[in-house]
């Protein structure tokens, strides 16, 4: 069912025009000249099959990220909430709404700076929550919404695969401490680590039921969610179709086609079956090749910025590196929620090598251990209190995490990724740093203890990490 990949748009041009009133304000023309944006059709299983070479199916990948999606690819959801489940409203005119979206035209419109890809600017934040509105809200204020800055895609392929290797640790943790508890017939707790990450502990009961009191940092799923900076997408699959409706009106059709909705047009705009199978895939996995940052040559000045990060304790949840032990991506991600792809669904997985250079973030040491120099934990922490509420601005929860708490930020881009914090509201890392609180706070006590010299060394070291490729002017992949 999945796998068919639709080349043609189901409705012609006449009878979208047709259609177009309740799609165009009234002021607009009533005639499109315009073709559409989308112009490739890449095939999922065609390349599972080996039908379909790889390099061209991430360039495929690069070319929808960079489209900008006009009213013949479906941009726009009249008929059709921003929210990540299909959920219907009343007909609205506008087409682009800069607050609850569509906000953006082009994937590249957020993701360009410094290259296509990474991270954006303030002027390029987004509001999430205002996207669940019916009718379109225009209010920014924190009690509808959530502000939030682009972040980097640089690296994202290394990143899902780590958490991946992460869920599946802690997920053979619960399992095995189950047959314990059965064998013995009392309660059974486990601790949760893997990759030298603390999650907490399951107390596991004899019948299998589980305590999940001593969770740490993770859904009582334990599957470890790596995007968003809430940690709420399990994949850049689902990352990709959730942004797809929220900024572009454009409905994947896993999600929002006639197997889930009971109709190929969910949005009522005119045009069906907007964004297949195979290009989800495309466009996901050109994400997850982008290389990561660079890996700096080390000079005096970061060495002694890299010992005093480590000394005062910022290290403890932005871990310098984590040991990965695929060397491949593969895309659709098994733990991926309904609405988006598992491999069953599409025969198979696609398999592409992960970027690995000795002057990149992903990296191999002289025994050919991988490692994922991200400088993150991939955990929830709380870091806003009373005494500095300044991270606490969040009032509407996002799929249940706790408004105060923040996966741990990747800083292996902090030099190339300004501004900071999750609205981008913090021009300088200076600001990100000192208004660390809640579990960071003795931390950040003992940043404000050293010398000046001192902390201006942990931020030379913390600028020298930054993205230093730029992969947007590919017209293929090797």
């Amino acid at each position: 069912m999945f796998g068919v990949n639709r080349r043609t748009r189901v409705l012609p041009l006449t009878a979208f025009l047709l259609a177009l009133p309740a799609v165009i304000p009234t002021a607009a023309s009533t005639t499109i000249w315009d073709p559409p944006a989308i112009n490739v059709f890449p095939d999922h299983h065609a390349v599972v099959t080996g039908k379909e070479g790889l390099a061209g199916f991430i360039s495929d990948g690069r070319i929808l990220f960079m489209a900008r999606f006009n009213l013949l690819d479906g941009a726009g959801r009249p008929m059709a909430t921003g929210d990540s489940k299909p959920t219907i409203r009343n007909p609205v005119g506008n087409l682009f709404q800069r607050i609850a979206g569509p906000d953006a035209n082009s994937c590249a419109g957020c993701h360009n700076q410094p290259f296509i890809g990474a991270s954006g600017d303030f002027a390029a934040n987004v509001f999430v929550g205002a996207h669940f509105s019916d009718p379109p809200t225009e209010s920014i204020a924190s009690s509808g919404t959530n502000e939030r800055n682009t972040v980097s895609m640089f690296g994202d392929g290394a990143i899902e695969m780590l958490a991946r290797e992460m869920t599946a640790d802690l997920l053979d943790l619960r399992d095995e401490a189950r047959v314990r508890a059965s064998a013995l017939q009392r309660d059974y707790r486990v601790a949760l680590i893997t990759k030298g990450i603390d999650f907490g502990n399951l107390l596991v009961h004899p019948d299998g039921t589980v305590d999940c009191d001593g969770l740490r940092g993770v859904d009582t799923s334990l599957i470890v969610k790596p995007f968003g900076v809430k940690g709420v997408a399990v994949s850049l699959r689902e990352f990709t179709i959730f942004a797809l409706n929220q900024h572009h009106g454009i409905q994947a059709v896993e999600r929002f086609g006639w197997p889930r909705t009971g109709t190929d047009d969910f949005d009522g705009d005119g045009v069906a079956d907007e964004f297949s199978v195979g290009q989800v895939s495309a466009l996901a996995t050109f994400q997850a090749v982008l290389p990561a940052p660079g890996r700096p040559q080390p000079t005096a000045s970061t060495r002694r910025g890299e010992a005093l990060f480590n000394e005062v304790g910022c290290a403890s949840c932005h871990v310098p590196k984590l040991p990965l032990r695929s060397r491949w991506f593969f895309e659709p991600n098994p733990y991926n929620r309904p609405g988006a792809v598992v491999p069953s669904d599409v025969g198979g997985q696609i398999a592409v090598p992960l970027p690995v250079s000795e002057d990149s973030a992903v990296f191999s040491d002289s025994t050919g251990q991988l490692y994922v120099a991200a400088y993150t934990d991939l955990k929830r922490h709380v870091i806003c209190d009373d005494d500095d509420p300044f991270f606490c601005n969040e009032r509407r929860r996002q799929d249940f995490v706790p408004t105060n708490q923040f996966l741990t930020s990747k800083l292996w881009d902090a030099g190339s990724s300004a501004p900071y914090g999750h609205r981008g509201d913090l021009p300088t890392l200076s600001e990100a740093i000192v208004h660390h609180s809640g579990d960071a706070k003795d931390v950040k006590l003992a940043f404000l203890a050293l010398s000046n010299e001192e902390k201006t060394a942990i931020i030379v070291f913390l600028q020298s990490l930054k993205v230093t490729k730029d992969f947007s002017g590919s017209t293929g992949w090797r």
